[in-house]
């Protein structure tokens, strides 16, 4: 036994013991296989957890256990989700084919001999487990962008709008006599440092004190010149990517921002010696569920499209370091992407830039002036 696959059949059962009811039991001795299979390949709880929680809701809405399941369960449990449930929209397209992605992880592990789940259930309720989700019922991948289409860059507005509404917020707080000033001072200085880094939403949130560092070829942004982003987007089972943030001379005013908070404002939340960078007043780490609602509320009082989010800030970090003029390389090693392809993904560059642009061109080719109307 030794020698087996951690979350094997043999591994998980306990021998010799007669369930009262043995097809609960047998449903959760799978999960708990599927959980020791996915531990032993260094994935984290946190991709795990949701896996299981998904494979539950299948098996609560069929009413049947994975080794009754068939493509029509399958089929049925997706359109259930992508359908409008009262006022709840149904789940996204890529949604769904994540979804159909972890229950066919999930079926895989069953059905793989190694584990030994087809052999016993064959033999303890005489079937066995099938395939769910193929070819033939799988959501096709035909395009590289999938996701809500009102989700978009801000536009240079927009975001001048945002940061208004947030950098006004203190002051309508303590013009109503409640508390939470500090907070919302803390709330525009982190939302102005996301777009400034165009950083995710848990990346903000792990940032320390000491993660600020300074640029030796930049001297006049001071210890504000760069942000070492230590827990960027991971791989499955692997650690958390790193990369450094240069601050660019465009959004440098993020200087004066962050030097006003660690300076003045932070001190006021008495965080003693904790190093996170954004402290809450109980003395914590600033959560990104935090930073989702600081940005819908700043969003709201400004009047913004609700389609957009806080990731909408990443995009427009991406989307105007292009129309200033920088490679697709370096923007690409600034968000930390594996692949230019997908920093194209989140670039929407504005008609102004490519008016700009093709003027430009014109005037190249035909050696002249270019008017182009607007």
């Amino acid at each position: 036994m030794s020698g087996e696959a951690p979350g094997s059949a043999r591994l998980v059962l306990a021998r010799n013991v007669v369930h009262l009811d043995p097809a609960p039991a047998m449903f959760e001795a799978m999960l708990e296989g599927w959980t020791r299979q996915q531990t032993a390949q260094l994935l984290r709880e946190g991709t795990i957890r949701p896996r299981l929680r998904l494979v539950r809701r299948m098996m609560e809405f069929t009413g049947l256990f994975p080794w009754q399941w068939t493509p029509e369960e399958g089929e049925a449990f997706i359109a259930h989700l992508r359908g409008h449930r009262g006022d709840r929209p149904g789940i996204e397209l890529s949604t769904a084919r994540g979804y159909e992605v972890t229950i066919t992880l999930f079926m895989s592990y069953v059905l793989d001999r190694r584990y030994g789940w087809d052999a016993v259930c064959s033999e303890r309720f005489g079937q066995g487990p099938r395939e769910v989700f193929h070819e033939g019922n799988s959501v096709a991948h035909t395009a590289e962008f999938e996701a809500n289409p009102r989700r978009r860059p801000l536009a240079y507005d927009e975001v001048q709008a945002l940061f208004d509404a947030a950098d006004a917020r203190p002051s309508q707080i303590r013009g109503l006599g409640r508390k939470g000033s500090l907070c919302a001072l803390r709330d525009a200085a982190a939302l102005k440092s996301v777009y400034a880094y165009g950083t995710r939403r848990t990346e903000t949130s792990r940032l320390d004190l000491v993660d600020l560092r300074a640029n030796p070829k930049m001297p006049a942004f001071g210890r504000f010149g760069a942000a070492m982003v230590r827990y960027g987007k991971t791989n499955k089972g692997a650690p958390p990517k790193r990369r450094t943030v240069l601050t660019v001379p465009e959004l440098d005013w993020v200087t004066d921002t962050l030097d006003q908070w660690v300076v003045e404002i932070r001190p006021h939340f008495e965080p003693g010696a904790h190093p996170a960078l954004w402290v809450t007043e109980r003395c914590g780490r600033l959560s990104p569920r935090s930073l989702n609602e600081a940005f819908c509320t700043a969003r709201d009082q400004a009047g913004l499209d609700p389609a957009l989010d806080l990731h909408c800030l990443r995009y427009s970090y991406i989307s105007h370091l292009v129309e200033f003029g920088y490679p697709l390389r370096f923007v690409q090693e600034q968000v930390g992407h594996s692949h230019g392809s997908t920093t194209a993904i989140y670039t929407v560059v504005s008609n102004d830039y490519r008016n700009t642009l093709l003027e430009a061109s014109m005037k190249k080719r035909l050696a002249t002036s270019w008017d182009v109307p607007t």
